[in-house]
């Protein structure tokens, strides 16, 4: 039959097809492109991590999300270091992806091992901006040219700045403005270095983790937060670009 040969197939299907995925993957990183140039001055209204927590609504999820936005220079220093400490210790030093980590991670994965992170704050920042939930490699692989236009039209300051902002630090608790109102009942400059870690030690699953009152693994993980910011000491991500 005339349907089942493959020049027909090819012709008739599979290359209008191809022609259409490319062209909308192009719109799309033409679009991302335009509006990360745009973030890199305007602060984001909305975020795909939110929209998609507002679409599907999880179970246990609040009816309105917290939130408000804090300037980069108005979070402490310490409440900084505590989350590069917690989250991704070579920030100042990768361009975006550490390619160390994602090299290791990928041969866990060939030995069979479950996919596990190796994603830096920038890739983060790329995620709950642009992306979904989950763990699969679709997303993972999207998160790498994203990173990398992030670390090269923000810079430092503003991914750092963008993720303090974005990131959920509880069902429908975004940023460390409205985390430090909600787990302390005070603004984010009156947090201790304590309180500081704590919130960043939650940040793994902060669906599940509570920094008020804390579980003994979050105090164990609090206290390994504050050992990392002892060594790596605030010079560490002072003077990042």
């Amino acid at each position: 039959m005339v349907a089942s040969n493959p020049s027909f197939l090819s012709r008739y299907l599979l290359r209008p097809l191809w022609r259409v995925l490319w062209r909308a993957l192009l719109v799309w990183l033409i679009v991302t492109a335009v509006v990360t140039v745009a973030l890199r001055y305007v602060d984001p209204p909305f975020w795909s991590w939110m929209v998609w927590r507002g679409i599907t609504t999880p179970e246990g999820y609040p009816e309105r999300y917290r939130h408000q936005w804090v300037d980069l220079d108005a979070i402490p220093l310490y409440m900084q270091l505590a989350v590069v400490a917690a989250e991704d210790q070579r920030f100042p030093l990768h361009g975006g992806v550490d390619f160390k980590e994602l090299e290791q991670a990928i041969r866990d994965a060939i030995a069979g091992k479950s996919l596990r992170g190796a994603s830096t704050l920038t890739q983060q920042t790329a995620k709950n901006l642009f992306l979904w939930p989950g763990r699969d490699w679709t997303r993972k692989g999207l998160e790498l040219p994203l990173a990398l236009l992030l670390e090269q039209v923000w810079g430092k300051q503003r991914t750092l700045e963008v993720y303090l902002n974005i990131v959920e630090f509880g069902p429908g608790v975004y940023g460390v403005g409205a985390a430090s109102e909600y787990w302390f009942g005070k603004p984010v400059q009156r947090l201790s270095r304590n309180e500081a870690a704590r919130l960043a030690a939650i940040l793994p699953n902060p669906w599940v983790y509570s920094a008020q009152p804390p579980s003994r693994h979050v105090r164990q993980r609090t206290d390994w937060v504050l050992r990392q910011m002892q060594q790596l000491g605030p010079d560490w991500i002072v003077n990042i670009e």
